[in-house]
């Protein structure tokens, strides 16, 4: 764990209170599923679960918002099924869960050879597809729920760069604890990022193997995708 002691933390009325603080998790999907999930068999992963690991007895999660785009089957035909059995299990298993869609983008580049051939061509034309919507949907959410005084500590996983100022607006104008999840267990998090969290935590695989969903989910037919 990397820990900062935020100036929002000392301020928050609610952090030694014993009330709890009220603490929405705004879950970049792409971000975590590349940084912590892929090619390991913790795909079935409790978010939930995973969540109340990371933080403290204090954060009294009030809601959890997964923010994701449906995937392209073209190169993985079984893809769309997959996604669409885990997005409706973590739905079923955790009603504080709330799925938020991006979109993908798809065209054709021009893209210089990395081992271009002798008096070969040197450029070749690929398909660069693209997530998009997703940090702009956290940006949002972040900030509207922050107005609505929903939380008192919002907590990101994710570490696109991207977000840092919906952050800095959040804690200049707010004064609400922030929380960072780094969805890695290697590397650092985002200097950008890190600016105005008042803690954060990087996901070790030992916490993905201890937060894996049940299978089936129980009162449904929602099994583990075979290869999971």
């Amino acid at each position: 764990m990397v820990s900062t002691q935020g100036a929002g933390a000392l301020r928050s009325p609610l952090l030694f209170s014993g009330k709890g603080m009220r603490t929405i998790v705004y879950i970049d999907g792409f971000n975590l599923y590349y940084g912590a999930v892929k090619g390991t068999p913790h795909k079935w992963l409790d978010l939930k679960a995973l969540c109340q690991k990371l933080l403290e007895p204090h954060n009294r999660i009030v809601a959890i918002k997964y923010f994701t785009a449906r995937v392209s089957g073209v190169n993985d035909p079984g893809k769309p099924l997959r996604q669409e059995i885990f997005l409706r299990a973590i739905e079923k298993h955790s009603p504080e869960i709330s799925i938020h869609y991006g979109h993908f983008l798809s065209h054709i580049v021009r893209a210089p050879l990395a081992d271009p051939p002798n008096n070969g061509p040197r450029f070749a034309e690929v398909i660069k597809t693209e997530e998009k919507g997703s940090d702009v949907n956290i940006a949002v959410h972040l900030l509207n729920d922050a107005w609505l005084n929903a939380y008192d500590c919002a907590v990101v996983v994710s570490n696109d760069s991207d977000l840092a100022e919906s952050l800095k607006l959040v804690k200049q104008h707010h004064r609400k604890v922030i929380g960072l999840i780094f969805p890695r267990y290697k590397g650092h998090p985002s200097r950008e990022l890190m600016k105005y969290a008042d803690f954060v935590k990087k996901i070790r695989p030992g916490v993905l193997a201890s937060s894996q969903l049940p299978s089936p989910i129980p009162g449904t037919n929602l099994h583990k995708p075979v290869g999971w």
